[in-house]
């Protein structure tokens, strides 16, 4: 059973964003990008209060920049979504789910070692160029279902 409603569009939309954010961290790294999009929109709290959808997601909107910088950039984010990245997003909307980003909310690269939080957020781990972070203790129950 999928984690989150979703439809045809969700698949390509998180395909795209998969790939425009991990290629180089082949599928695993891609895997974990996808966890973090499909924990955003089930964790209903902090940042991500009230989306509804993984559009929602995909092109929200924080601090007058899109939060994921592939949209603003608009690099491999605008290219169609290939086969494999297709059978990714497939796996992540069912269910996937894997340290470090099993229940991380954010990810950055941050081109030298990872901090130990991020925004107050604690590091959940690394996974070749990115960093990923849960939701500290307690502030966000709806990451952990």
């Amino acid at each position: 059973m999928a984690r989150v409603k979703f439809r045809d569009k969700d698949v390509d939309l998180i395909a795209r964003m998969m790939r425009a954010e991990a290629e180089g961290e082949g599928n695993q790294g891609m895997l974990y990008v996808g966890n973090v999009i499909v924990n955003r929109l089930a964790a209903n709290c902090l940042d991500f209060r009230d989306l509804r959808s993984i559009e929602d997601v995909i092109f929200q909107v924080q601090g007058g920049n899109y939060s994921f910088e592939a949209v603003q950039k608009g690099n491999l984010f605008y290219n169609r979504a290939r086969e494999n990245e297709q059978r990714l997003a497939r796996q992540v909307l069912n269910y996937w789910r894997q340290q470090p980003g099993k229940y991380a909310l954010w990810y950055f690269n941050p081109y030298a070692p990872c901090p130990d939080t991020w925004y107050s957020q604690p590091f959940a781990g690394q996974f070749k160029n990115h960093c990923y972070y849960e939701p500290a203790a307690g502030t966000c129950p709806g990451v952990y279902t």
